[in-house]
């Protein structure tokens, strides 16, 4: 009894195994059977299997003959699909060429599915030669010969390190520009500067106090003020002391040497009316404001000097910090105009290069 229930049980796990065996199949498929020299097919291999079993499909090496004649080029796994029953595919597709125009059997292909190899069919592969007219030779051309690239670095190289050179001239032509324009110039030109004499400005002060009314204003101490003012003025420039500061006795002690001795009573009389008047508060009538006027007016016509010059030239002073300045003004402006000559000759040389080259 022991020795039927051994029996029956490899028979059953015989049967069990059988049943696995059976249902493992691996089929291969080529996609033309023949093709001419150079072409390529593609052999597609399948294998079908239980869910979560494992296959090894062949691996070949690109330039690896499958059999000799035919070549392998390469390989794509197409992945795995689902089937009934718990059942998987997974593909592989597989692509060769042949430069050789015979009949060639390809050998079976192995795979192998949980360690276990197993067997593909063999299939057949005609490759056919390529038909050549030679009675028509003229529609065929003869290998070409070596052909140049389109251009050589060494053509261009002089070119492209002329154009970078030409690109940092202009960009510190540009830097210098713009320090040259930053910095603050200094004028260094002899300038002609016209000039009023200093009769011609104390007639014009004396035609605006005409003017304004102010000889019959009743505000004498501006009247005055004004009139002594434009006198002193006129006296500084026309005699070369310093009026403005000092008093009206001390003017005329230094006119008593310049002027006639009735010119200066008028003018002693006019300065000794404005200085009642501004500090004394004297007041006075309008017949002598308008002597007084007229002993201005006088007096400028008497003393003027009519034959000088109205011109004056004005050489400037410059200190040594400005000289350094106007030393590095004019450095800069030569290196600006070495460089744009430069940046300009570089770039019709560079233009008429490419122009050779490209034609």
């Amino acid at each position: 009894m022991k020795r039927k229930s051994i029996t029956l049980t490899a028979i059953l796990l015989l049967t069990s195994l059988l049943g696995v065996n059976a249902q493992v199949s691996v089929e291969a498929e080529i996609d033309s059977i023949q093709l001419f020299i150079g072409e390529q097919a593609h052999v597609t291999l399948r294998v079908a299997m239980p869910e979560g079993a494992n296959a090894e499909f062949p691996v070949f090496k690109q330039g690896q003959n499958v059999t000799p004649g035919v070549e392998m080029l390469g390989s794509v796994d197409e992945g795995t699909k689902g089937l009934e029953n718990g059942f998987v595919e997974r593909s592989v597709v597989y692509t060769l060429t042949s430069f050789d125009d015979t009949l060639y059997y390809l050998p079976e292909f192995v795979v192998k599915v949980d360690g276990k190899p197993y067997k593909s069919k063999s299939l057949a592969l005609k490759v056919l030669p390529v038909e050549v007219d030679t009675t028509h030779v003229e529609k065929f051309f003869g290998p070409k010969d070596v052909q140049d690239n389109p251009f050589q670095w060494s053509d261009w190289s002089l070119l492209f390190w002329l154009s970078v050179l030409m690109l940092v001239l202009m960009a510190l032509g540009y830097y210098l520009y713009v320090r040259l324009r930053s910095g603050k110039p200094i004028l260094t030109a002899i300038r002609i500067v016209k000039r009023l004499l200093p009769h011609q400005k104390a007639m014009k002060e004396i035609e605006q106090i005409k003017a304004d009314k102010m000889v019959s204003s009743e505000n004498q101490k501006e009247y005055y003020t004004k009139l002594t003012e434009t006198l002193r003025k006129y006296i500084e420039e026309r005699y070369g002391f310093n009026a403005m500061e000092m008093t009206s006795t001390e003017i005329i002690q230094r006119l008593t040497e310049e002027s006639n001795q009735k010119m200066l009573d008028e003018l002693r009389q006019l300065f000794t009316t404005a200085d009642l008047v501004k500090f004394a508060k004297y007041s006075t009538l309008i017949n002598e404001n308008d002597a007084n006027l007229v002993n201005a007016i006088d007096f400028i016509n008497s003393t003027k000097l009519e034959n000088v010059p109205t011109e004056e030239t004005v050489r400037p002073q410059l200190s040594e910090e400005d000289q350094r300045s106007v030393k590095t003004r004019k450095a800069l402006k030569v290196v600006i105009a070495l460089i744009a000559v430069c940046s300009t000759a570089i770039l019709c040389y560079v233009i008429y290069g490419f122009y050779q080259l490209l034609n």
